[in-house]
C-alpha cells in the first residue's frame, strides 16, 4: 500500500461576490479532483485546535498526525530545524520576515517584495555581522527562503507578544509587547539602516513566532511506515526534519505561483517507487494568492494542482498497486480577509480499492458534515483508525 497526502496550502476560502457567491474551489476546473471526490469520502477537519493560532505550523503538524496542543512550541523553532539549527536549552528561535513598513507605520508588504534567496541571504549576512554575532550580540541571524528567515536568541527573550505580519497587511503595525519587547524593537529599528543599503522593497525585519525546539516522536515509530515531504517552505520541511521524514530538494520549486508543480509530483512518485510508503506534497501558491487577495491566481493555482500534479499522480499510483490519498489544506486563507482563519477545512480520503460515499470537494460540499480533529486523519489514512497507537 502506498500513501499520499496532498496539501494545497490555505486553499479553503469563503464565498466571494467576485465569484458570484462561490469559492475558488467551487469555480476552479479540477476534473481529476472531482473524480476522486466521487469515489472517496469528503468531510470537514479542524486542523487548528481551539485556542491555537491559525498558522501553517499548527495546521501542517495536525496533517502529519501530531496533536498541536501536545507538540507545538512555536513556529520559528520548526523552521529552524529545516535550516539544520539545533537549539540549546537556553535558546529560542524567532521567525524573521523581511517586510515593508510605510512611513505611516502601515504594514505594506509582509513578504518585502518576495526577494530572491541570494539577495535575502546577503541581507541576513549583513544583519548577523552588524546586529548579531559579528557585533558581539547574544542573537544570531540565519538565512532561509525569500522573505522567511530565523533569528536565534536567548530563552530570556521568550516573553513577548508578537503579531504575524501577514495578519496586519494594510493595517497599522502592531509592535512587540511584553518583557522582551524593548530588545526586539531595538533590533527591528536598527535593521532599517542595514536594509537601506540593499536594492530591495523590504525596509526592515519583523520578529515573531518564537519558541524552543519541540520534541516529536519519529513518524516511522508513530505510524510504522517510512515517508517523505516535498515542499519549498522551511516550516514544512522543518516538520519533516523533526519527525524523521525525507525532505528531498526539487529544482525550480519555490513558495510562489511559479513553483515546479511537476517536479514536486515526480519527486513524490520517485520516492514511493524507491520504497517509501508515504509522501506529502505541499504547495504554497494558493496561500500566497489568498494573502495577496488575488482571486484569479488562487483559482489558477488550484487548477495547476489538478492538471500538473493530481492527474499524473493518480496514474503513477495506479501503476504501483493499491494506494490511499488524503487531500486537505493546513488552514483557510480567505481572499476577503487576506489572512489565516481557524475555520474547519474540507478534506478528502480516497482508497483505490474501496468506494467511499462520494461527494463534492468544496466548502459547500462538506457544509454540515461532522468536524473531525485534523490530527486524526493521518491515522485513518494509514491504519483505518481514528488515531495512532502511541509508542
Amino acid at each position: 500500500m502506498k500513501y499520499v497526502v496532498c496539501v494545497p496550502d490555505g486553499c479553503a476560502d469563503e464565498p466571494l461576490d467576485a465569484l458570484g457567491g462561490r469559492t475558488p474551489l467551487d469555480v476552479a476546473s479540477m476534473p481529476t479532483l472531482t473524480a476522486l471526490a466521487r469515489r472517496g469520502t469528503v468531510g470537514r477537519a479542524a486542523v487548528i485546535p481551539p485556542g491555537m493560532p491559525p498558522g501553517s505550523d499548527v495546521g501542517n503538524m495536525s496533517i502529519l498526525g501530531y496533536d498541536p496542543s501536545e507538540f507545538h512550541t512555536g513556529r520559528a523553532p520548526i523552521e529552524a530545524a529545516s535550516l539544520g539549527l539545533r537549539l540549546a536549552g537556553e535558546q529560542i528561535a524567532y521567525r524573521m520576515n523581511l517586510v515593508t513598513v510605510g512611513d505611516d507605520q502601515t504594514m505594506v508588504d509582509f513578504a518585502g517584495g518576495h526577494p530572491g534567496d541570494d539577495e535575502a541571504a546577503a541581507v541576513v549576512a549583513a544583519l548577523d555581522a552588524e546586529l548579531g554575532r559579528g557585533a558581539g550580540s547574544p542573537v544570531s541571524f540565519h538565512p532561509g527562503v525569500q522573505y522567511r528567515h530565523i533569528m536565534v536568541a536567548p530563552s530570556s527573550w521568550m516573553d513577548a507578544e508578537c503579531t504575524p505580519p501577514h495578519d496586519i497587511t494594510g493595517l497599522p503595525a502592531r509592535w512587540p509587547a511584553g518583557a522582551a519587547a524593548p530588545q526586539l524593537q531595538e533590533l527591528m529599528d536598527a535593521s532599517r539602516s542595514v536594509l537601506s543599503r540593499f536594492d530591495l522593497r523590504a525596509n526592515m525585519i519583523w520578529l515573531w513566532g518564537q519558541g524552543p525546539q519541540p520534541r516529536m516522536q519519529g513518524f516511522a515509530d508513530r505510524y510504522g511506515i517510512s515517508g517523505g515531504i516535498v515542499t519549498a517552505v522551511d516550516l514544512v520541511r522543518g516538520l519533516g526534519v523533526l519527525t524523521g521524514l525525507d525532505t528531498p530538494s526539487v529544482s525550480g520549486a519555490n513558495a510562489w505561483y511559479d513553483t515546479n508543480y511537476e517536479g514536486k509530483r515526480d519527486a513524490a512518485i520517485d520516492g514511493l517507487a524507491s520504497g517509501a510508503d508515504l509522501y506529502v506534497i505541499h504547495v504554497e501558491a494558493t496561500d500566497e494568492a489568498g494573502h495577496a487577495g488575488n482571486v484569479e491566481e488562487k483559482v489558477r493555482s488550484l487548477e495547476n494542482w489538478d492538471r500538473r500534479i493530481l492527474t499524473d499522480l493518480v496514474a503513477g499510483l495506479d501503476a504501483m498497486g493499491d494506494w490511499r490519498l488524503l487531500l486537505l489544506p493546513d488552514h483557510a486563507t480567505p481572499l476577503g480577509s487576506r489572512t489565516h482563519t481557524a475555520d474547519p477545512v474540507p478534506y478528502l480520503l480516497v482508497d483505490s480499492e474501496v468506494d467511499g460515499a462520494g461527494g463534492t470537494y468544496s466548502e459547500s460540499g462538506v457544509a454540515g458534515a461532522p468536524v473531525v480533529p485534523g490530527h486524526e486523519l493521518m491515522g485513518r489514512l494509514v491504519a483505518g483508525v481514528s488515531s495512532p497507537t502511541r509508542g
